[in-house]
């Protein structure tokens, strides 16, 4: 519970960050951040695996680059379910998903030391 209570944190903050940078991106305030990131966990940790096993053949043959496009649905989809999380257009999400991998990564590796 610790460790998903912590992940929750650093993806909030990142979260925090990516729409900062983002102008096509809108997070009203922490707490909204907050619920991104636990609605994020969620799909990445139900849904995505599902959506990656069912499309295997179209991910083989576009070299994994159909996984980009899932990516931006898991976060279009988060946009539509949390209420004050607002992403403009599918570049934007997917912007959004590389800079929260990043600072999340980053955050990490601050985290472990």
């Amino acid at each position: 519970m610790k460790n998903f209570i912590g992940k929750t944190i650093v993806t909030g903050l990142s979260v925090l960050v990516a729409s900062f940078f983002l102008s096509g991106v809108t997070v009203h305030n922490p707490i909204t951040a907050l619920w991104v990131a636990i609605v994020l966990g969620l799909l990445n940790n139900f849904i995505k695996p599902l959506l990656v096993l069912l499309t295997i053949p179209i991910t083989v043959f576009t070299f994994g680059l159909f996984l980009l496009f899932i990516n931006v649905l898991i976060v279009k989809w988060t946009s539509q379910i949390v209420s004050g999380f607002w992403v403009r257009d599918w570049w934007s999400a997917l912007l959004f998903s590389f800079i929260v991998s990043m600072v999340t990564s980053m955050l990490n590796a601050f985290k472990t030391k």
